[in-house]
């Protein structure tokens, strides 16, 4: 669906009598009555708009999770003119002032604004399935198929707030309007809203085709592979201090189960790791098992293009703005490999890399650096005149949701450019490396082996586009493959560091540290590494028992009168 119509851009006309009749008798124009609203024509057109909202976030919420899952990892900078640059992303990087009421801060960020954005899109969801259940098979024989499009959708938006907020209001399409306020955050457990999340996978999976043919819907494939991830997150199980005290392997053997399913289709992994992150015929390729579509040329002025990631471009070089979400220095120190191309899990930060070292080539399609080519565009190298501030946030940038200035799916929306390159949700790697890392936790590290080698594999086979204008290559690459996993413990060091490369600056490591129960334990010490290079660092700390989640909007809980429960710590 590139190109979404607005189903619901209706003109206000006159009104024109007849006769005598009396104009309250005629019926305005232009205006739904309730037979209109649950006529399938117009079901379809909110389940369109419930798709639309997919893309329609912006750089102080952004669906990307950059501030979110990388800004508060190991993996980025925030990045930006200062740290007073959208002050509360600056917050969520240093741990330090991150407050339940963080309204009013220079350029928005405020946490308030993504919750509300997130139950925006549900309640399009929840609109589009009253409608649905209001018609019967007959009416619409494809009503079956968009009640679980719309299932699936709940369950993604709904699982962003789980992991950004962990106890959420819980709301269907069953909940009258005037019932919102008084349903709490702790109506359900923690297990019990995962359950939720759940309940609408599993409800997609029953009733999703394999495939669809229109890209961008939800098809059987992406509901199994997302409801692993789902029972994934939910084996970790928290105490109230978010402290993980089980490891649950009936859930575990689950996800296994649904992620051997996704991986049985005709989904495979892209033959060069570059194309998941390029424009144009790359899009909705055999990896993307679900992508948000972007597009432009259609009925809406600039068309649908990726605000959320706006920001992200560098300061010159023809991108517009803004120089935000810098990849770190410990990032870039990650993809060095040893003398057998392996990752050197122990030490890899112990000396900075200079150009020189080996390294994994998927450095190269993910932190672009001075002298090097940008995308894939030989003749255009990066240059230290594109760093907005190289003195507080370093001379890194990212490169996965950004495109050649020379792209036709660019558009100027001063001051900032935006693309309308598609992004991936849920990617065959994805998979595999979660798959791995259940099995791992089965006890079953010889599985796993190979599903972690298959990464490799294709990371060492992806250097094809990483070339200089003279056709050498752009830095000194080395892959190599593991021969054994070892114990669980070193098989889990080895997985978890696999999923650091493979996702750099995808808006997952801080969540992924957090499922694992050792975010306090990685991002301590990275602090005082890095402080450093990044004098502001000097100053954050992770607070064990608090940070693991973002506080309750007090906005919200002013609105539910006291109703919502804080997070401890807040």
């Amino acid at each position: 669906m590139n190109k979404i119509k607005y189903f619901f851009a209706l003109l206000l006309i006159g009104l024109s009598l007849q006769g005598c009749q009396d104009f309250l008798d005629v019926k305005p124009k232009g205006v739904l009555s309730e037979e209109n609203l649950t006529a399938p024509e117009n079901a379809e057109g909110l389940v369109i708009s419930a798709y639309s909202a997919l893309g329609s976030d912006h750089y102080t919420a952004p669906y990307s999770m950059w501030p979110y899952g990388n800004v508060r990892s190991d993996d980025a900078y925030k990045g930006g003119r200062d740290e007073a640059d959208i002050q509360s992303y600056h917050f969520f990087e240093t741990f330090v002032y991150t407050q339940p009421n963080m309204a009013g801060l220079e350029g928005g960020g405020d946490p308030d604004e993504m919750w509300f954005s997130l139950y925006i899109s549900i309640s399009r969801v929840n609109n589009a399935l009253r409608a649905l259940n209001d018609l019967t098979d007959e009416e619409m024989p494809l009503r079956k198929v968009r009640q679980a499009e719309m299932r699936f959708l709940r369950g993604h938006f709904y699982f962003k707030l789980k992991i950004l907020w962990k106890y959420i209001p819980y709301i269907d399409e069953f909940v009258p309007v005037n019932d919102y306020e008084n349903i709490s955050n702790r109506q359900f457990t923690n297990d019990e809203l995962w359950d939720k999340i759940a309940a609408d996978f599993e409800f997609a999976t029953e009733n999703l085709p394999l495939f669809q043919p229109e890209v961008g819907r939800a098809n059987q494939v992406a509901a199994k592979a997302y409801l692993g991830k789902v029972r994934l997150y939910q084996a970790y199980e928290q105490d109230e201090n978010h402290n993980v005290v089980n490891i649950n392997m009936q859930r575990m053997s689950e996800a296994v189960a649904l992620f051997n399913d996704a991986l049985a289709s005709r989904y495979t992994l892209e033959t060069d790791f570059a194309n998941n992150f390029l424009p144009g015929i790359f899009q909705n390729g055999p990896e993307a098992l679900w992508s948000v579509q972007y597009s432009i040329g259609d009925v809406s002025p600039k068309g649908r293009l990726n605000w959320g990631d706006v920001l992200n471009a560098p300061m010159d070089g023809g991108f517009g703005c803004c120089g935000f979400h810098q990849p770190s220095q410990n990032l870039v120190n990650a993809f060095k490999t040893d003398a057998n191309g392996l990752p050197m899990l122990d030490d890899f930060n112990n000396e900075d890399y200079n150009g020189s070292q080996t390294v994994d080539p998927r450095l190269d399609h993910t932190v672009a650096q001075i002298g090097k080519p940008w995308k894939y565009v030989c003749d255009l190298v990066m240059s230290e005149s594109w760093i907005r501030n190289a003195d507080v946030y370093g001379t890194n940038m990212s490169l996965k949701e950004n495109v050649a200035p020379t792209c036709d799916c660019m558009v100027n929306i001063d001051p900032f450019y935006g693309n309308s390159k598609n992004r991936i949700i849920i990617r065959l790697a994805d998979v595999l490396l979660m798959k791995a890392e259940a099995l791992i936790e089965l006890g079953r590290t010889d599985e796993a082996l190979s599903l972690i080698n298959q990464i490799r594999a294709r990371a060492a086979a992806s250097t094809a586009l990483l070339r200089k204008a003279n056709g050498s290559p752009i830095s000194n690459y080395a892959v190599g493959q593991y021969a054994s996993l070892g114990n669980k413990e070193e098989a889990r060091a080895k997985l978890r560091f696999e999923r650091r490369l493979e996702f750099a600056m995808e808006g997952t490591r801080f969540f992924d540290l957090v499922r694992w129960g050792i975010a306090d334990q990685v991002l301590n010490p990275y602090f005082t590494q890095e402080m450093d290079k990044r004098n502001y660092l000097s100053y954050a700390h992770f607070t064990k028992s608090r940070d693991e989640y973002l506080p309750i909007p007090q906005q919200q809980i002013n609105w539910s009168q006291g109703l919502y429960v804080q997070n401890p710590g807040y």
